[in-house]
């Protein structure tokens, strides 16, 4: 159930029977030479739309640009300070929570956001307990979930990918949007690419990153991403997701 395909008394009426709301951030930026520009964003929407349609919860309407410095380098790429992001995810959480929603899942698809998204839970629950004087259990819990990182997803990668997967433009992400937009798939994968594995090393600036990496992938042969590799790894991310939310939704 999309949020912002809602109207106000179909919200009203979810939450009587779910105060739960999952979160999609991803990011903006660039994915290689055939890689779609929004692949966080696309990867992080599609896994939290299927997955609330799955468990029949509601999904906000994802947060498209995170915390990516270092890709700014390459032209499309947008990025948004720590600060800003953080304020962002802290707002969008109390607005909903004024509402009733008290339990936060966030589906990640980008690596950058996990420590700003990690200090803005901090945030809010610092700001429920100043509130609440006298007590540390905050109504509002929140939890971050990295789509890459279900078991299931990772067995089906490590047989399909090996050690080309990489780490950024992987093997993996670029399939799952080959799946959601075929189309656009099919004019990317047209483009020239070195052949072979990208090198790996660390990251740091986006000056730095434009030099270590000069086509932008990270450790990864994205020639072998295709959109019926997509489907099955969106199918296996969900099924271990779907596990995760509900042991959280239960939690007190």
């Amino acid at each position: 159930m999309l949020l912002h395909t809602r109207i106000g008394p179909e919200v009203e009426t979810s939450l009587k029977g779910s105060t739960g709301m999952i979160m999609p951030i991803g990011s903006t930026e660039q994915h290689g030479p055939v890689g779609l520009i929004g692949t966080d964003a696309i990867c992080a929407e599609v896994v939290a739309q299927s997955l609330g349609e799955k468990l029949g919860v509601m999904v906000a309407p994802t947060i498209a640009v995170g915390m990516a410095q270092h890709h700014l380098g390459f032209p499309g790429s947008m990025a948004l300070r720590p600060s800003t992001l953080l304020a962002v995810i802290c707002d969008m959480v109390n607005s909903l929570a004024v509402q009733g929603f008290d339990r936060f899942f966030f589906v990640n698809g980008h690596g950058g956001n996990i420590a700003t998204v990690k200090a803005a839970f901090s945030e809010i629950y610092s700001e429920s307990s100043l509130r609440t004087a006298g007590t540390n259990r905050p109504n509002v819990r929140c939890a971050l979930c990295n789509w890459w990182n279900s078991p299931k997803f990772q067995e089906i990668c490590d047989r399909g990918f090996g050690d080309s997967g990489g780490s950024h433009a992987t093997v993996s992400e670029v399939s799952l949007t080959y799946h959601v937009h075929p189309k656009d798939g099919e004019r990317a994968r047209k483009a020239e690419m070195a052949p072979g594995k990208a090198p790996e090393g660390p990251i740091f600036d986006a000056a730095d990153y434009r030099r270590r990496f000069p086509d932008g992938r990270i450790g990864s042969d994205p020639s072998l991403a295709s959109a019926k590799m997509g489907k099955i790894i969106l199918d296996a991310a969900i099924e271990d997701l779907a596990g995760e939310y509900q042991e959280f939704i239960a939690t007190e």
